[in-house]
């Protein structure tokens, strides 16, 4: 008996040594300071309120790899043991500083990408916010609409995403509400013309900014051939008509779903469905996915799939992290079943009303006036308290970019 519970003593002691160096090898990989900035070593008073921005981009090699379709802020309490999942719509409007002093606003799903390419836009000023980790501007923002200091961030390509629920085996959503997505964009097919190569090609030196030359050369080809005018059109406006081969029609029955990765993310990603589309009701269904893998990862067997699912998520996850922080997450991970997970979305049925930005942008402002976020500071703290008076009404100021 002493023998066989020595052996089951060293097998569990190699365990954890294993899974402890996967890990540590796992951090190092995904963990990018700034500049080679590391982390203060020096002692802080303990926290107890810790605010992480989570960031979901699409990824590949097409046009707007970085645009963050998803964009949440999760507040955690561990005094309380509570937390809560403030989801921003991608359109929200959001003014960005710049070296210059000149104005510039922008839809608030930009940010991230800009802030990593910072030279298509140099007058962008990214020092503003600090300069430690690749998204201190984005947190930066996201600190000012929400008026929580945002600690840390993670950043997810979504490909990651399908590779952790595939690895989890899959997660079980209720689906509340039954809907089909005839538009949904196919992975690789952003910039596929669907066999229309000849149309195409006569319209394409039309679709970008013209000059007087070409604004002539457009209208009398139009005007030769009446049926490339649709065609244009459409091609800008509404590209599913004329490119076809670029989007899939998806649809989900309400009820209990058991989703792979590739089903889970059509799940968190549609927006064109009729009956339950827009950004608010993605927002909610991507916290739902959110809640679905959090309560997979406590289930009994997660701890044997933690190797293979590391291994698979180093080159698509990023985070300012450091390692202080996770040794104290880690503590509160045994009791990690008792917190209290809430969810909030905001939208144009509670602080924020839709306008129009100079150049016809669809955006998103507070009702209190663009810029002015004092009334979503209060909402999100009246949440936290239990307090959700329904918001007044107030007329929006209009967008002067």
């Amino acid at each position: 008996m002493k023998k066989i519970f020595l052996v089951i003593a060293g097998i569990i002691i190699a365990a954890v040594l294993f899974y402890a160096l996967k890990i540590n090898q796992f951090y190092k990989k995904i963990y990018t300071p700034k500049n080679g900035i590391q982390a203060n070593s020096t002692p802080k008073p303990e926290k107890t309120e810790f605010n992480i921005l989570l960031l979901g981009y699409a990824g590949g090699n097409h046009a707007g790899t970085y645009l963050t379709d998803t964009i949440i802020v999760l507040h955690v309490d561990l005094k309380k043991k509570k937390a809560i999942m403030v989801s921003l719509p991608r359109d929200t409007w959001v003014k960005l500083p710049t070296k210059s002093g000149d104005d510039f606003h922008s839809k608030i799903n930009t940010v991230y990408e800009t802030e990593l390419f910072p030279n298509t836009f140099p007058d962008l000023d990214t020092k503003i916010a600090g300069n430690k980790s690749d998204a201190e501007l984005t947190k930066f923002i996201l600190g000012q609409i929400t008026g929580f200091q945002i600690d840390n961030y993670i950043s997810i390509d979504f490909a990651s995403f399908i590779k952790s629920i595939d690895i989890l085996g899959g997660i079980d959503i209720n689906v509340v509400r039954a809907f089909e997505d005839e538009k949904y964009p196919v992975e690789g097919k952003e910039d596929d013309i669907c066999d229309k190569e000849e149309q195409f090609k006569q319209i394409e030196p039309y679709l970008s900014n013209l000059d007087a030359t070409k604004s002539a050369e457009k209208e009398k080809l139009l005007k030769e051939k009446p049926d490339l005018d649709e065609f244009l059109r459409n091609a800008t406006a509404s590209p599913e008509l004329v490119f076809p081969c670029r989007y899939e029609k998806i649809s989900f029955a309400s009820g209990v779903q058991h989703l792979d990765g590739t089903t889970a993310l059509k799940f968190a990603r549609s927006r064109q469905s009729n009956q339950d589309g827009g950004d608010f009701a993605r927002a909610r269904r991507q916290q739902q996915v959110i809640e679905a893998v959090k309560a997979k990862i406590f289930s009994v067997g997660f701890i044997s799939k933690i190797p293979t699912l590391l291994d698979e998520l180093d080159q698509y996850v990023k985070t300012d992290i450091g390692s202080e922080e996770i040794k104290r997450f880690s503590k509160e991970i045994p009791g990690a079943g008792e917190y209290k997970l809430s969810s909030l979305v905001l939208s144009d049925e509670n602080v924020l009303t839709s306008d129009r930005s100079s150049n016809g942008q669809f955006i998103l402002v507070p009702e209190s006036g663009e810029d002015d976020w004092n009334s979503v500071q209060k909402f999100i703290k009246n949440t936290l308290k239990g307090i959700t008076p329904s918001p007044t009404p107030i007329p929006s100021k209009k967008p002067s970019h």
